[in-house]
């Protein structure tokens, strides 16, 4: 029985999900949503604070300061609530309205930024950080979209965890943001004592792999830039997947039990198009599902969400 002290020492971390019987994919799902914080990012948000407090950089007078476009907000939310520390969150309109809200139940202040720079609304958000920080000397900016261990987390907890509970695994699809999960975990395998074929799973109108940048709705997954994290030659796929795409995903698991978020429902349905075209019988094939669903119950979930930017195609199953 596990006894805590801190809310972000718990991470159910072997935790899976066989998709055989719900949709018949021959595909175990890694479950990251059951922790306090509801998601994968509570491991880049501790590696990243821990690091800094290490380093000197982050003291009890800092105010940490991120631009999220919710998840990791609401990590960083719940360890500054934990440590003490102030936390200030950038996002933008495309934030769920429930982890703006989980947010401020921790405690933090949340900016949305509504007007694009340099054509995004990410470049809006880098500006408002960049703008804080140079307003207020305490503010200590982690950056998930370049910080090393963003990715060390996943090196160091993620990817040893699959190994441990699928020691034959093929293929690992992971979704990709700041591609922090995806670098992590294909360093790892990349030296480990068997080959595992990573395939980066996308969203259509991201530019990560070079793609020009278009209109995303569902937040988590995609973004309007190469990440400086990203080192292509650890990919060996690429999986790009049509919003509409997801919401179907999840909307057909969800009609068996499982309710999940809108970056599960990408990873997943870019699993099914790879399974389509590679299928083996002695394929062992995990995905990374990053969160649960309940933050998207107003969206992907919520039929005038979904018809009113996808049209009644996007309900159908």
């Amino acid at each position: 029985m596990p006894v805590i002290t801190t809310p972000h020492a718990f991470n159910q971390d072997d935790l899976y999900v066989d998709l055989m019987p719900t949709l018949g994919l021959p595909l175990y799902l890694k479950c990251e949503g059951f922790n306090f914080a509801g998601s994968i990012k509570l491991k880049a948000a501790a590696e990243m604070v821990e690091s800094a407090e290490r380093r000197g950089v982050l003291t009890p007078e800092s105010i940490l300061v991120e631009s999220s476009s919710g998840n990791l907000g609401v990590a960083l939310s719940l360890i500054a609530a934990n440590k003490g520390y102030q936390f200030v969150c950038v996002t933008d309109s495309r934030c769920n309205l429930t982890a703006r809200l989980m947010m401020e139940a921790l405690g933090a202040r949340v900016r949305v930024v509504s007007e694009e720079s340099e054509g995004s609304l990410l470049g809006g958000r880098l500006a408002a950080v960049r703008e804080l920080c140079a307003s207020e000397p305490r503010c200590v900016w982690l950056s998930q979209y370049s910080n090393p261990d963003n990715w060390k987390a996943h090196y160091r907890r993620t990817a040893p965890a699959i190994a441990r509970a699928f020691p034959q695994i093929d293929v690992l699809f992971v979704g990709v943001g700041t591609t922090g999960t995806l670098m992590g975990c294909a360093r790892w395998f990349r030296a480990w004592n068997r080959p595992v074929r990573i395939v980066a799973v996308d969203t259509l109108g991201s530019a990560i792999f070079g793609d020009p940048p278009g209109r995303r709705m569902i937040p988590g997954v995609g973004m309007s830039m190469r990440p400086p994290l990203l080192d292509r030659a650890f990919v060996d796929e690429v999986v790009r997947v049509a919003e509409a795409d997801t919401i179907r995903t999840c909307r057909a698991m969800a009609a068996r039990g499982f309710v999940f978020g809108g970056s599960t429902g990408t990873v997943v349905s870019g699993a099914t198009g790879w399974l389509d075209a590679h299928r083996g019988p002695d394929l062992t094939c995990v995905a990374i599902s990053p969160d649960l669903g309940e933050r998207y119950l107003d969206t992907i979930y919520h039929e005038n969400w979904v018809q009113a930017l996808y049209g009644d195609e996007a309900l159908r199953a």
